[in-house]
């Protein structure tokens, strides 16, 4: 079954100009990009991503660092792929995340951990809509799918 996911690179992670090898790690994990923008998020946007944490502690601190800088945003598409981009990602905050891990590679904050992705197929949903319009995301057929052993369709 081929899942989509929500990936921001967050505004530290365009600030290093990590973005290129970042998506790489992505797609050499097999997944596919099905939509990409370059864009700043601005606060009322933010608000309503992060809103499951509005009232915590950190919520300010949050929508000031999302809002601080451009990020990429993008739908990834793959057999399991918010587990898979989960796991590639690595723990939240880079001194706990495993060498090998995105956040584990090139992370040490624990305010900037470079990238977000969503935690569920709901939140997914969810996630997605606010950024893309239906139209914006693409199906399409790559060919090395029969290779990574993944549908056919994205």
């Amino acid at each position: 079954m081929v899942e989509r996911t929500l990936i921001i690179l967050k505004p530290d992670c365009v600030q290093r100009r990590l973005v290129g090898r970042i998506i790489q790690r992505f797609e050499d994990k097999g997944l596919v990009l099905a939509g990409m923008k370059l864009m700043r998020i601005m606060p009322e946007l933010a608000e309503r991503h992060y809103a499951p944490h509005k009232g915590k502690p950190f919520f300010p601190g949050l929508i000031e660092y999302i809002t601080s800088g451009p990020v990429v945003v993008m739908v990834l598409a793959g057999a399991r792929a918010i587990a898979v981009c989960r796991k590639l990602m690595g723990k939240t905050f880079g001194f706990e995340a495993e060498p090998g891990s995105i956040r584990g590679d090139f992370g040490i904050s624990m305010t900037y951990n470079l990238v977000h992705g969503s935690d569920s197929p709901e939140s997914a949903a969810g996630e997605i809509a606010l950024y893309f319009t239906p139209g914006e995301l693409l199906d399409f057929t790559t060919a090395d799918a029969d290779w990574l052993g993944r549908p056919n369709e994205v």
